[in-house]
């Protein structure tokens, strides 16, 4: 066992519960977490629909924006609703059947 050695430092009557309510505490931090910060988690624990309780991202967002794209040439610019921008290259089927990848390096 990796680490057998801290058994030897620490009892196991004290290390275990310890290490076992440490795992606990951050469990329930973790869940405490979820069920304050979202409303879908409360909606589903209460058997009601999803999103008919507290604030949804589509109510708080207002309206919803679409993402908007453009083509020049061989590239396909995409606006994201927030003002980035992706650009995506489209080749060939020539092109990609031509091009043959740098073989694998092994050591």
């Amino acid at each position: 066992m990796n680490n057998s050695r801290i058994w030897l430092v620490v009892s196991p009557n004290t290390g275990i519960p310890i290490f076992l309510g440490a795992v606990a505490i951050g469990s329930f931090a973790v869940h405490l977490a979820v069920l304050s910060s979202t409303g879908w988690v409360s909606d589903f624990l209460k058997g009601d629909k999803m999103g008919s309780g507290g604030e949804t991202a589509m109510s708080s967002e207002g309206e919803v924006k679409a993402a908007s794209f453009e083509t020049r040439g061989d590239e396909l610019v995409v606006t994201l609703p927030d003002g980035r921008k992706a650009v995506a290259v489209i080749r060939s089927e020539a092109m990609t059947a031509a091009y043959s990848p740098p073989p694998l390096q092994t050591h």
